[in-house]
């Protein structure tokens, strides 16, 4: 049986995989995990004679089809957690990310079928990430440009915002921005900063903020009022 520990690795290493698009270095998942290079490469070597991981010298490492199910696994866990906590608990959808990293080690799969249903089979989480389905198929984990590429003028949605700090996260659902949150771009200065409109208001966001989000144009006919 796999250890909570061993699961964080595999799940970092899904998300590493999915944002490097390729081998993830030592270094890398050391850096994710907060932990020592020599300490993560151990824990590959134990995941490696398991079977769930792959390393070539000085090439990096991947998972293997076994490790990639225990991922999604757990990916699922954590996010059904996450839609959970924000639809049936009252929590915000920017305070859930830790708590599910708690909980997603611990839940049954009777556990976790009741909370799907419970939910509707929902197939994304509060941030607009998708969920993995009950087959534990792998994901299509392409978005959209984040909001620091377009340009100002520009009218967009938001499709996902990345879960990877939570002080980030409670900084935009101060501001009201969330996901399929509509945002128009009003400047975009060398200085670093992304102001947007949202609701009448207008918000600055630094760069490493805008970074985080993710976002789809406003369909054509939306923009000019057309049909």
């Amino acid at each position: 049986m796999l250890s909570a520990k061993m699961e964080d690795y595999l799940k970092a290493l899904y998300q590493l995989q999915r944002d490097e698009e390729g081998a993830v270095s030592t270094s890398s998942l050391a850096d994710a995990l907060d932990v020592t290079p020599p300490t993560a490469s151990s824990m590959l070597d134990t995941l490696a004679d398991a079977g769930f991981v792959e390393r070539e010298k000085y090439k990096g490492a991947h998972l293997t089809p076994e490790g990639e199910t225990v991922a999604l696994e757990v990916v699922r866990h954590h996010r059904l957690l996450e839609t959970y906590l924000t639809e049936h608990l009252g929590y915000d959808w920017s305070e859930v990310h830790d708590e599910a990293d708690r909980l997603e080690h611990h839940i049954s799969e009777e556990f976790e079928r009741r909370v799907a249903a419970a939910l509707g089979d929902p197939e994304v989480d509060p941030h607009g990430d998708p969920i993995p389905s009950e087959t534990l198929e792998p994901l299509d984990e392409e978005f959209g440009e984040t909001l620091g590429e377009h340009e100002t003028g520009d009218e967009v949605v938001v499709e996902r915002i990345s879960d990877r700090d939570s002080d980030e996260l409670a900084y935009l659902s101060e501001r009201g921005i969330a996901p399929e949150s509509r945002l128009e771009i009003v400047d975009v200065a060398p200085i670093g900063m992304v102001t947007v409109a949202i609701d009448g208001r207008e918000v600055s966001l630094p760069d490493r903020v805008a970074e985080l989000i993710h976002v789809r144009p406003v369909p054509t006919e939306e923009n000019t009022g057309t049909a």
